[in-house]
This record gives structure tokens, C-alpha cells and sequence, in this order.
């Protein structure tokens, strides 16, 4: 008796995935189909989000509506859907805000997220169109001309300067040996972030809580993302970061890492999402891009007498 009744809880299970893998695809088609002819749903801010908790605000968004999408919402999806919020973050940059008369001594505090804002999320066609972007997006970066680009497929979207590697070698008692410090070429992809990210000194491990501004003024860092790189399938721990000091742009000034603008860091975080595919070369040959003329930039790092 034992064995008949196994027999029948066995038989009424398989005709239940039998019934469920045979509506399984339409059932799909059906809410894919729903889904392209609704409008995209608007979500009113009920209160201030800082920077401090901007991240744990959009994450909380993108676990509630993945589940009501025909596609895979994610962070970088839902704030590309709502490009209005990379400027307000933008504007969280310090020397911005002093361009305004306006002293910002721990950006964290910041509002960037103002109640009664709205939020979109978007359609499926919409979100099919950003992540086709996303696909055909691509980083260069030549390290002669203290230059990041952001190209979608042929078409330059943004340029930025950027702070490289310096010329020398030093010991770093993070890494616990000598190492070269000039920016490794070659190809590779965006690997991770670090959205929370600690400041240290890794030449002697010293941990940084504020930061000695261009203008003399001393703020608490900021919380912008470390992009995370890996170049010729090895990850150098070459990172894309804000610098808090502009003045070294155009340089070669860092332990190795791409510094760039806080700004501009925010942009180069949304428009590039993990495995986007960078490029960082070493190119002395160049053609202006106003004039058009050919021109020959210095050999910071000396290859040419190699």
C-alpha cells in the first residue's frame, strides 16, 4: 500500500511540471507584452536621502521593483532611467559647490534625493534601449594625454582628465614589496566598486579620515565609488577614484590609480557598469581635437628611449 500510494504522490507531481513547463512560456510572453504597453511607474521620495544613505535608498528600490519587471533592474539601470540624479550628484562635488559660494565640509550630509522628487521606472523598451547602451559603452584611456573617454560605440560621449601613475618605483607597505608605480596598459573590464570606500595612505597603511583641500581647506572625505579594474586579465588593484586635489590632474601624480574629478567620477560609475570594456594605452601621437593637427605629447614614463 505504502508503495502505491509513493507511486501516485510521484505520478501527480510529474503531470504537475508537465502542466507548469507547457504554460511556463506563454505565460512569459503575456507579461512581457502587458509590460511594453503600461506606462513607466513614477515613485514620489516621502523623504530627504543624504549621500550617506543614497545607496541603501536605491538598493531598497531595485529589491522592490525587480520583481514587478519583465527584465533585470539594477542600480545602474534604475539611475540611467533617471539621469537627473548623476547631476545632483555631480553637484555634490566641493569645488563646485565653492564655485557657488557654498563651503562643504562633510558631503555625506548632503541631500540628493529631495522629498516629493519622482523617481521613473522604466517600461521594458526602455530599459532594452539602456542596456543596449551599457553594452556598446567603452572606456579609453591614454595615459600620455591625462585623458579618460567615454565612447558608445564610435561616438565620444564624455572626456575627462585624469591623474596617472608616477615614474618611479617605491615601497608600499600595503603591498608589502617595491612596486612600479606607473599605470599598466592593455585591456580589460570594469571588475567591481567599492561604493563605501576607506581612504589610506599605501605607503605606509595610514588610514585617512579628512582631506587637505587645493584651497587650503580641510573637509571630511567624500563618499563616491572606487571603480575597480582588470587589466590583461590581472587586477593591479588599479582603481578609477575622485581625487579631492584637481590640481594633480594632468599629472603623473598617483601610486598607480586613474584619478579624476569627484564630478566626473560619478558619470564614468553610471555609465559604466561591470564588464564594460576599457582600454588604457600609451599613445605620444595624437591629433588635436579642435585643430585637427597631429601632435606629439611627452614621454612621461621614457618607453620611447627604451
Amino acid at each position: 500500500m505504502k508503495h502505491k500510494i509513493n507511486f501516485q504522490i510521484l505520478l501527480l507531481l510529474l503531470i504537475y511540471f508537465h502542466i507548469g513547463n507547457i504554460n511556463a512560456v506563454p505565460f512569459l510572453q503575456i507579461r512581457a507584452s502587458f509590460s511594453n504597453n503600461i506606462a513607466p511607474k513614477k515613485i514620489t521620495i516621502k523623504k530627504n536621502i543624504t549621500v550617506e544613505n543614497y545607496f541603501q535608498f536605491i538598493d531598497s528600490l531595485v529589491i522592490k521593483y525587480d520583481t514587478l519587471t519583465t527584465y533585470k533592474l539594477t542600480e545602474h539601470l534604475l539611475v540611467r532611467a533617471n539621469p537627473w540624479i548623476i547631476n545632483t550628484l555631480k553637484n555634490t562635488d566641493y569645488y563646485l559647490m565653492k564655485v557657488k559660494d557654498s563651503f562643504v565640509y562633510n558631503q555625506k550630509k548632503m541631500v540628493v534625493l529631495k522629498k516629493g522628487n519622482q523617481l521613473i521606472i522604466p517600461d521594458s523598451i526602455k530599459a532594452k534601449e539602456i542596456y543596449n547602451s551599457f553594452t556598446n559603452t567603452r572606456i579609453d584611456i591614454n595615459i600620455p594625454e591625462y585623458k579618460l573617454r567615454i565612447f558608445e560605440n564610435d561616438k565620444e560621449l564624455y572626456s575627462f582628465p585624469v591623474r596617472v601613475g608616477r615614474n618611479e618605483k617605491k615601497y608600499l607597505k600595503m603591498a608589502g614589496r617595491i612596486l612600479d608605480l606607473r599605470t599598466k596598459t592593455g585591456k580589460g573590464k570594469i571588475v567591481g566598486y567599492e561604493r563605501f570606500p576607506d581612504f589610506y595612505n599605501p605607503a605606509n597603511g595610514h588610514r585617512y579620515y579628512v582631506t587637505n583641500r587645493d584651497d587650503k581647506k580641510v573637509t571630511k572625505l567624500p563618499q563616491i565609488p572606487f571603480i575597480e579594474t582588470e587589466i590583461n586579465g590581472l587586477r593591479y588593484g588599479q582603481l578609477i577614484h575622485t581625487t579631492t586635489n584637481p590640481k594633480t590632474l594632468g599629472k603623473a601624480y598617483s601610486n598607480g590609480c586613474i584619478g579624476a574629478k569627484e564630478a566626473d567620477v560619478w558619470v564614468i560609475y553610471y555609465y559604466t557598469p561591470i564588464n564594460t570594456k576599457i582600454t588604457i594605452r600609451y599613445n605620444l601621437n595624437i591629433k588635436d581635437s579642435i585643430s585637427g593637427k597631429n601632435i606629439i605629447l611627452k614621454d612621461i614614463y621614457g618607453y620611447s628611449k627604451k
